[in-house]
């Protein structure tokens, strides 16, 4: 992908930190620290950011709509972060849903959806971006053993978090000719996903080890490696972390290999 704009594209943070009595969700310790680093990060890659905190349901939505539908077409990219808690939902595409304050949820594949080629016209062909930091399953992963030896890190004392839901293959339809030249509708997007889904996504008072560890990785290798192998680091870091395990992992609909800009 060809990144030549400056501002290169708008990056919307979305950071749910204080819930709703009544919703039974607990604050989110090291969320800030989270927002913060990843304000500083995406602004040095020449993005335009623009942070929301402690919004419900229905006003992330339509933060999210209006990023969509704004005119996209003299920016080379875009990208969405959501720091929030998470659960499992039914889904197609993309698995697990994001709670807002107020305790009710909306789905992931629904908040990529605002962003495809037949939603906003004007990011047609260019790289869409997702993070997701957020929770939803219980479970805790004691990994296996291996023929080495493992950090010895003992688990964090706060809140746990696990973003979605089990995978289910979308349904395929059959191809059919087309005259017009055209792309898949959900083309030139990529999800990265804090936690494998249904399992514990660790967070700290000094943040989550996703975030933490993609901020190291996007600092010490976006001038040199693409998004993908930089992912790929991100996932090998975290995975060695910790007594309890965690992996993150991504869904990638991109066509091309992404290179952040870099001064």
């Amino acid at each position: 992908y060809e990144l030549k704009a400056d501002p290169c594209g708008h990056c919307l943070i979305l950071n749910n930190v204080n819930f709703s009595r009544d919703s039974c969700l607990s604050t989110r310790v090291g969320s800030d620290i989270d927002c913060e680093k990843l304000q500083r990060r995406f602004r040095a890659l020449h993005f335009d950011i623009l942070t929301r905190k402690d919004l419900k349901a229905q006003e992330m939505a339509l933060e999210l709509q209006k990023l969509a539908q704004q005119d996209h077409s003299a920016l080379d990219c875009c990208i969405v972060v959501i720091l929030s808690h998470g659960c499992q939902t039914s889904h197609i595409q993309f698995p697990g849903g994001v709670y807002g304050t107020d305790g009710k949820h909306i789905p992931i594949e629904k908040i990529v959806n605002y962003f495809n080629g037949s939603n906003c016209p004007s990011l047609r062909g260019k790289p869409k971006l997702f993070f997701i930091q957020a929770c939803g399953g219980e479970q805790k992963d004691r990994g296996f053993i291996v023929d080495c030896d493992s950090p010895k890190d003992e688990a964090p004392g706060a809140s746990l978090e696990s973003d979605a839901t089990p995978f289910r293959a979308p349904l395929g339809n059959v191809d059919e000719p087309d005259a017009i030249a055209c792309l898949p509708t959900p083309s030139d997007i990529l999800v990265s996903y804090s936690t494998f889904p249904g399992f514990v996504s660790w967070r700290e008072a000094s943040g989550s080890w996703y975030v933490e560890t993609l901020d190291t990785v996007l600092e010490k290798y976006a001038h040199s490696e693409d998004l993908l192998n930089m992912l790929l680091r991100v996932a090998n870091a975290v995975s060695a972390k910790g007594r309890y395990k965690q992996i993150p992992g991504c869904f990638n609909f991109l066509r091309k290999k992404f290179f952040f800009m870099c001064d």
